[in-house]
């Protein structure tokens, strides 16, 4: 009996006894992490929106912007979803918490937060290895951190998932698990030394630890190939990983996700509180100490705060509606769900083009071209999630959302809606230079409307094509039986 009571435990979240023993369920303390994992996560794009681009060297700066910071905002942002992947995955371990173990948890938080501060060295003094040794000294303190919670955990087995906690092999749980957790900050040790050598090889490493898991999965489907199929692992050993081959609950990636769109969203209002609050000395000066003169020079700013916050909530009901219809999320939707929050986190740096760059024509177009690009990727990579999980729609979407089901149309154009509204855009400025800003503007208006007018226009759309292949196709001619029965309805009914 005690055997079928056991996974019952992790339920009784709220249970006198677990209060009276010193334990703790674990939910609570992971929604607080996955909250500070998202903010870090999102807030490596501040020092890349703060970029001083001046206008004697713009060219410079843009290329500067693009190579080097986004790039490594990128790489550094990917780095810290691999952190919380596997701090979610370390807890499907660790069933119950008590106080050391929290507090533990806590060491492992303030380290993470620790990590813009590097990240900000990094774009800042991109040629001097301290930035990258510093960086990599943080991560490697974060799995060392994990690996301490992991020996506890183990130590007192009343903490461990019951499933594991009551498992014969107990001891290689541990090894194995020990061996996921340790081996990002070991190639992250290797990049520190090489920071200090050949600082390319440094992110290479940091790179390699971000698509370590799917290297290490297509090795063994090759090795797999190769050599045969290896003998069976213990009883569901590959269920506790922590690097991404099995796919994380969609509940979790729902909530990591909301977390990074509600961050960008505040994020574009602190400029606003920062940079278009008059000074009380100018508004007298040069407005007459009229404040509705002073805030109408900061009128570009405002309005493109107000689009690009709707671009940011726009994409987010388009998130929503696309995990409305997830049933279970795979491993490539959840990659392809990281890469296209990463864009959403560049967001901010959108709205610092769009707002602040008015000196001159080059320097407007440019900003345009980077925000319509950033908004691109931002929605392609959320069309690649849907695609993705088409490829596997069974496992993946609910039966209305695939193929053929009633709502598969709809969901087509709300994420293709983006990707196509900014590739227009970038395009048309292209051809039509004087009118970037106004070509750019319409877009963030435009979508809205169109999102509100989804539904109706997607059904006239779909009446009209169907009315154009009524007309293309020929009528085919009545067949015998059709004709008898035209002419007995012309015939008058016997009395």
């Amino acid at each position: 009996m005690a055997g079928h009571q056991a996974p019952e435990q992790p339920l009784d979240v709220q249970g006198d006894d677990d209060a009276g023993d010193g334990l703790q369920s674990s939910h609570r303390m992971l929604s607080f992490s996955d909250a500070l994992l998202s903010i870090i996560a999102t807030i490596m794009i501040l020092p890349v929106t703060h970029t001083k681009i001046y206008p004697e060297e713009f060219d410079k700066s843009i290329q500067q912007l693009l190579a080097a910071r986004v790039a490594v905002y990128l790489m550094t942002f990917l780095l810290v979803t691999v952190a919380w992947t596997a701090h979610i995955r370390l807890f499907q371990v660790v069933g119950k918490i008590d106080d050391t173990l929290a507090l533990l948890n806590l060491a492992c938080m303030m380290t993470i937060t620790f990590l813009p501060y590097t990240f900000s060295l990094m774009v800042t003094f991109p040629d001097v290895p301290l930035g990258i040794f510093l960086f990599c000294t943080c991560v490697i303190t974060i799995g060392l951190a994990q690996a301490v919670i992991v020996g506890y955990a183990f130590h007192y087995p009343h903490l461990l998932n019951p499933q594991i906690a009551h498992s014969a092999h107990k001891a290689a749980f541990r090894q194995h698990i020990l061996g996921l957790v340790l081996r990002g900050p070991a190639l992250c040790f290797a990049a520190a030394l090489c920071s200090f050598f050949f600082f390319p090889l440094a992110y290479l490493l940091m790179v390699t630890v971000i698509f370590l898991p799917y290297v290490s999965k297509a090795a063994g489907w090759c090795k797999d190939r190769i050599m045969g199929p290896r003998e069976p692992p213990i009883q569901r050993l590959e269920f506790f990983t922590f690097d991404l081959h099995e796919p994380l609950s969609k509940e979790r990636v729902e909530a990591f996700s909301d977390g990074v769109y509600a961050i960008v969203a505040t994020l574009l209002i602190l400029d606003i509180c920062e940079d278009n609050v008059p000074d009380p000395k100018a508004v007298e000066a040069q407005f007459h100490g009229s404040l509705v003169a002073a805030l109408g020079a900061f009128g570009p700013h405002f309005l493109a705060y107000f689009g690009s916050f709707a671009t940011v909530g726009l994409l987010w009901f388009a998130h929503h509606s696309l995990f409305l219809h997830v049933r279970r999320p795979t491993r490539a939707m959840g990659l392809l769900n990281t890469l296209a929050l990463a864009f959403v986190g560049g967001l901010p740096l959108a709205y610092q083009q769009t707002s602040a760059l008015r000196q001159q024509p080059h320097e407007e177009l440019e900003s345009i071209r980077v925000s319509c690009a950033i908004v691109f990727f931002a929605s392609i990579f959320q069309f690649a999630t849907w695609t993705a999980a088409l490829l596997r729609e069974r496992e993946a979407l609910q039966p209305s959302a695939r193929f053929g089901g009633r709502e598969h149309a709809l969901m087509f154009a709300k994420l293709a809606l983006y990707p196509c509204a900014s590739l227009v855009a970038f395009a048309s400025t292209c051809f039509l230079r004087r009118f970037s800003t106004a070509i750019f503007h319409l877009m963030q208006v435009a979508v809205p409307f169109a999102f509100l007018l989804l539904r109706l226009l997607l059904r006239l759309a779909l009446a009209l094509l169907g009315a154009l292949r009524r007309l293309a196709l020929p009528t085919p001619a009545p067949g015998p039986q059709e004709a008898a029965d035209a002419r007995a309805q012309l015939l008058p009914e016997p009395c």
